[in-house]
């Protein structure tokens, strides 16, 4: 096997592939990028049993092949290269790598060991891929990051019609995202569960490129895949499997008190506020009037408070969250300014965001909060 190639192409497809490397393969030949020269194209795969990722790029071959090599060692090597042509020559048991004056010899891994790529779905839809970014990034901030859980570290995704909701939860926050795509099947309806960080890495690295093609099995009964692919990049994930909470129903129909209040204010009131919150402590927030006082820290301790100006509808209220869940909710909340909706002091906050103070609250975006006990 050999070709030459372009070496931002090359450092481009090599990062891409690396980033789904298992730091623990369960196999050594699973620390490999697989790299396949044949028509023209270079396809370059990384497998760990979960997740695939595979990117085509094209090349000038002149012999083609197939080889297998230490993928976090090839990343670090075509990173520092300088920008020039990059030859790739298998010989007897070797790689050598070439870039104008720099060469790299690098042991090959046993082809024939590496497990097949699983098969890509068929496409069930597309979907506009800054939509797909932003709906990620504001479910994500919701989903569980403690493995020990893993029903509560993926995202659940409802598909009717033209309509995806994806839902996420780690029991303390709930976040709720609806959007539109394109189905191939308009009478489609369908469910699955995906780890949350599979979707933040395709949203990363597929969500710039244009349409998303959403692959699912046609049977879903023998559903064990979704993959995703955009711009020559293929990328699967292994579903995961289990019982999802029913969250929907704990999302309010009604509240009796409502806080309007400048997104960006908050924000950076928070972030000051709760830099004398210790760990597991709690911000304050008491809505009065035409403001809403923060406070964290108290007695010999150090403390804290501002005040934001509030829009507020209702009777006075006093509340606290956990200020990290707090602000990751409003970094995402994705309007102007942020409604806060409030039954009582104990039950949930639900945060929607606004473009305008007087004008309506985002419907498809609703994030649910847990307030945390204020002692007597």
């Amino acid at each position: 096997m050999k070709f030459t190639i372009g070496r931002d192409v090359l450092t481009d497809a090599v990062t891409w592939t690396a980033r789904s490397l298992s730091p623990r393969p369960p196999v050594p030949v699973l620390r490999g990028l697989l790299i396949t020269a044949e028509n023209n194209l270079v396809s370059i795969a990384s497998f760990d049993y979960e997740t695939s990722a595979q990117l085509d790029v094209e090349a000038h071959i002149e012999t083609d092949g197939q080889i297998l090599v230490e993928g976090r060692m090839l990343n670090d090597i075509v990173k520092s290269l300088p920008n020039a042509p990059v030859t790739i020559e298998l010989t007897e048991s070797r790689v050598i790598l070439t870039c104008q004056n720099s060469t790299f010899t690098l042991a090959t891994m046993p082809v024939e060991e590496y497990p097949a790529l699983p098969a890509m779905p068929e496409v069930a839809g597309t979907i506009d891929g800054s939509v797909f970014s932003e709906a990620i990034s504001q479910v994500a901030a919701a989903a569980s990051k403690d493995d020990t859980l893993p029903i509560l570290t993926a995202v659940k995704i409802e598909i009717e019609g033209d309509t995806i909701t994806f839902l996420a939860t780690d029991r303390y926050r709930l976040a709720m995202k609806e959007i539109t795509w394109t189905p191939h099947n308009p009478q489609i309806s369908t469910s699955v569960l995906v780890k949350s960080r599979t979707l933040t890495e395709v949203a990363r690295s597929l969500g710039g490129g244009g349409e998303i093609e959403f692959r699912l099995a046609a049977d879903e009964d023998e559903a064990e895949l979704v993959g995703f692919s955009s711009g020559g990049r293929r990328t699967t994930s292994l579903l995961v499997d289990g019982e999802y909470p029913k969250i929907r129903s704990l999302f309010p129909e009604e509240s009796n008190i409502y806080a309007t209040v400048d997104t960006g204010q908050l924000v950076e009131a928070v972030k000051r506020v709760a830099l004398v919150a210790e760990r597991n402590t709690s911000l304050m927030m008491m809505f009065s009037g035409n403001e809403v006082a923060l406070s964290a820290g108290q007695g010999d301790d150090a403390s804290a408070t501002e005040s934001v100006p509030v829009q507020l509808e209702g009777e006075d209220i006093t509340v606290a969250f956990n200020p990290a869940y707090l602000s990751e909710g409003l970094n995402v909340i994705g309007g102007q300014y942020t409604r806060f909706a409030f039954t009582s002091a104990p039950k949930p906050a639900l945060l929607t965001g606004k473009q305008e103070l007087e004008g309506p609250q985002n419907e498809d975006y609703r994030y649910l909060v847990m307030p945390i006990r204020i002692p007597n």
